[in-house]
């Protein structure tokens, strides 16, 4: 029997069982893997397989006995097996959407996964769930075959921990840069994937925007063993901005925003995490963030028209002012030439 063989049959075996394995019954119901050799080397073979099956995520443990039940091997079912979720129909539509909708997308890393798992929603559902309509539209730069490809690459060497060498267009250089890289993780951000990882050129943490790897190939030696392990404490919040103001190009600063009209009640919303109380003078409401690229902060609220003003700081008003007379000069009409 080879071992993938054996692996799947111990899972079932303990699975099946309804009180501990003694390690005599093991050798009894695997006699060609753990019988006809030493005591020693079947137990080393054992451990062996028991260490795959722990890295497999199945939880075998050891338990002594008492007067109600033997020694022996028992699988941790509450370790095991997901604890049921309870979601109503709606709740379940809406997942079952959300992730149609992924799939659909054209470049989605984990989509195998993520079909057996659509499906399983549809079979205990019970009833019809809708057919969403609905679509991730990523942009000509986040779609294509070789977008959805890589994606999938570094899903398997994400989850593996094994490091990936890989091509590299930067917008800061005219040329391709070689890095090796261990990849923490992906995130998805205003429809841009990004790659989060310890970049061995640059001997740090940096993020690298997927559409702009032009090759890539994941380390194949010693599969089952990681190459490196995430740092604890990392937070992909640190390296990639989920708002244009977030991203790290400057010291945090303190920017004040006033919002009147049909903005009045958007602070929280438009602005998440930042501190927002009426105004003094009643004139609508003053919203108070860290910022650390004004610029992105003042073009996002130019979008906003007229019912966001920037406050303060100084050089940021004035710099508003300054972007808002260029936008107003492009859009000036052009007086004729006179022919």
């Amino acid at each position: 029997m080879d071992r993938t063989e054996r692996l799947l049959d111990l899972v079932a075996l303990f699975l099946d069982a309804r009180e501990p394995i003694s390690w005599a019954e093991l050798r009894e119901h695997f006699p060609a893997d753990y019988m006809g050799i030493s005591d020693d080397a079947a137990e080393r073979k054992f451990e062996r397989d028991k260490a795959e099956l722990l890295e497999l995520g199945f939880p075998l443990t050891y338990i002594q006995g008492d007067d109600e039940r033997k020694d022996g091997y028992v699988v941790d079912r509450d370790a095991y097996y997901l604890p049921e979720v309870d979601l109503t129909k709606e709740e379940l539509a809406v997942l079952y959407a959300a992730g149609s909708a992924a799939l659909t997308s054209g470049a989605f890393p984990g989509r195998d996964d993520l079909s057996h798992a659509l499906r399983k929603i549809g079979f205990f559902a019970g009833h019809a769930l809708p057919t969403p309509r609905v679509r991730m539209e990523l942009g000509t730069e986040q779609d294509g075959p070789q977008l959805a490809a890589h994606l999938e690459a570094l899903w398997d060497a994400c989850a593996s921990h094994k490091w990936v060498q890989m091509s590299y267009a930067s917008p800061k250089r005219p040329d391709l840069t070689e890095r090796k890289v261990d990849p923490y993780g992906l995130v998805l951000r205003r429809g841009i994937w990004t790659l989060v990882g310890y970049c061995h050129l640059r001997q740090g943490v940096r993020t690298f925007h997927v559409h702009r790897i032009r090759s890539l190939k994941a380390n194949t030696a010693r599969p089952r063993t990681p190459d490196f392990e995430v740092p604890e404490g990392f937070a992909f919040d640190n390296h990639v901005a989920s708002y244009p103001w977030q991203h790290r190009f400057h010291e945090p600063q303190s920017a004040r925003l006033r919002l009147t009209g049909e903005l009045l009640a958007r602070g929280a919303s438009l602005f998440p995490g930042a501190t927002v109380a009426p105004a003094e003078d009643g004139e609508g409401v003053l919203v108070e963030l860290p910022v650390t690229f004004m610029d992105g902060l003042l073009r996002f609220c130019l979008q906003l028209g007229p019912d966001c003003r920037v406050e303060a700081p100084e050089d940021a008003r004035q710099r508003a002012r300054e972007m808002a007379a260029r936008i107003l000069e492009k859009h000036s009409p052009r007086e004729e030439v006179a022919a």
